[in-house]
């Protein structure tokens, strides 16, 4: 179609439509109320990434509440994978963290089978952003924490699609009782292992206190060779 040909074509559609500009989409609609809110299953939590020389230790506690108020699932894995390299944490409504990692491994997916090779890091918390920011998910306050060629990242990753990159992180209901023990113990020369024990102290003195958190913890370690996860009910196998 010649340039002239489509000048007039534009002028004949509706005055509302910019053939030149983006068209916005919109989230789906929902009828859930305030009031439903208070009775979605949440992870109360105590979740924390921690950047070491190694890699990256990320721990959960393991408790899921109904409202705040009743324990409805002691068994709760608040940590996934969701590329070969890097993990995700659960803050918040437990359906809506989970439909983020689901979406999030999906894309990394994709991402490495369009292109040959992994996501840096970098990308990876670009997409985290912006799903939190444009995407139909109950409010969640994930941590993602990860390797890639240019060394170690935890990213703390807020409802409104903020993205922090940090040395180590805590978000959750026990946030505040645990960041005291790892701003006494944490050390960027902290080998793996040394991590894992500082990071299970930081959950067990949150679960001592928080209502919110508790029933054991799942601990992330992350190489550049891959993620393992393990769950403890018992602190002192960690310890």
């Amino acid at each position: 179609m010649r340039h002239d040909e489509f000048a007039r074509n534009r002028d004949r559609l509706e005055p509302e439509l910019n053939a030149f500009e983006p068209e916005l989409g919109q989230l789906p609609d929902t009828d859930v109320s305030r009031e439903d809110l208070e009775n979605v299953n949440k992870t109360g939590t105590t979740t924390i990434g921690l950047t070491t020389a190694d890699g990256v230790v990320m721990a959960t506690d393991m408790r899921a509440s109904l409202g705040g108020r009743f324990v409805s699932n002691k068994d709760v894995q608040k940590v996934e994978q969701v590329h070969p390299t890097a993990a995700l944490t659960m803050a918040g409504s437990v359906g809506g963290a989970q439909s983020f990692i689901r979406n999030v491994r999906v894309e990394a997916n994709l991402y490495e089978a369009r292109r040959g090779e992994d996501m840096s890091m970098e990308a990876l918390s670009t997409l985290c952003g912006n799903f939190l920011r444009g995407g139909p998910f109950f409010l969640v306050s994930p941590i993602l924490g990860g390797v890639d060629d240019e060394g170690s990242h935890i990213y703390s990753l807020d409802p409104a699609g903020g993205v922090m990159e940090d040395d180590y992180t805590v978000t959750g209901s026990g946030m505040q009782l645990a960041y005291g023990v790892l701003e006494s113990n944490y050390d960027e020369g902290l080998s793996n292992e040394e991590a894992k024990r500082v990071a299970a102290r930081g959950v067990k003195s949150a679960v001592e206190r928080d209502t919110g958190s508790g029933n054991g913890i799942f601990l992330a370690e992350i190489t550049g060779e891959g993620v393992d996860i393990t769950g403890h009910k018992d602190f002192d196998e960690v310890l």
